[in-house]
């Protein structure tokens, strides 16, 4: 099985859905996202992300039963186990890369 290499967004994409757990959806990735990294995102690039996600398996979504008219049906997201194993690999590949510079980058 080829690794699955993850970039900087999609691992924050995943981080925050693991943080939010059951209650991640489009709209409170993108506040997750920019309350913990203090970064804001344009909401389109994290819809595109998470159907990239879909796509290789990462993610799932399920959508809502919707009493309320007034507003639009929500596309709750998980973490797949695969996910979860991809984001391991990935923070384990950039634990080796800094690996040994703890003293260059910190100045100390």
């Amino acid at each position: 099985m080829a690794r699955e290499h993850l970039g900087d967004f999609e691992q924050s994409v995943l981080l925050a859905i693991l943080h939010l757990g059951d209650g991640a959806y489009g709209t409170t990735i993108v506040e997750e996202i920019a309350r913990r990294a203090e970064r804001e995102i344009p909401r389109a690039a994290v819809y595109v992300t998470l159907r990239r996600l879909e796509e290789k398996g990462l993610v799932r979504s399920r959508g809502e039963s919707l009493r309320d008219a007034a507003r639009k049906p929500r596309r709750y997201i998980t973490v797949t186990p695969a996910g979860v194993a991809t984001l391991r690999a990935s923070r384990q590949a950039m634990n080796r890369m800094w690996a040994g510079l703890e003293r260059l980058v910190t100045g100390s």
